[in-house]
């Protein structure tokens, strides 16, 4: 069965500098607009930014402790294909991106090894990208 595309409405309280990021840092095209939002191809889902007032998300992010590293909560993400990742990662890298967790490999040696990554936007709003080598293990316990 193939997935379908999930849609994500998010805030971001600098509309030029988060439709900066996700259409130059990510790549990612953009769809229909306004003067106060923005519709992304975010890897195959529909992702848009809303102008709205900064969050107290944004502002100040909570983190849960996961092998070793503070995860930021909220978060939101993809999972990539092994080589997508490892491209996304490579394109992060070269636009000197800032991460919250380098890229790194999660788990390792044990059900649901994954490479993962965290980010954030202009808006503080965190991201995390993340692939298996093994798709079987995405719900691994």
């Amino acid at each position: 069965m193939a997935l379908s595309p999930f849609h994500l409405a998010i805030p971001v309280y600098d509309l030029p500098a988060a439709r900066f990021f996700y259409g130059d840092t990510f790549g990612l095209a953009e769809g229909r607009s306004s003067d106060h939002w923005v519709d992304f191809d975010f890897f195959g889902h529909q992702l848009v930014i809303h102008e709205h007032p900064i969050t107290p998300s944004q502002e100040n992010a909570h983190t849960n402790a996961v092998d070793g590293h503070d995860v930021p909560v909220p978060h939101f993400g993809v999972v990539l294909e092994w080589k997508q990742w490892e491209a996304l990662a490579e394109r992060l890298r070269n636009r000197n991106t800032s991460f919250v967790i380098e890229p790194y490999i999660r788990f390792k040696g044990e059900p649901g090894e994954q490479a993962t990554m965290f980010l954030l936007d202009p808006c503080g709003n965190a991201l995390e990208f993340k692939a298996f080598k093994d798709m079987g293990q995405l719900f691994a316990k």
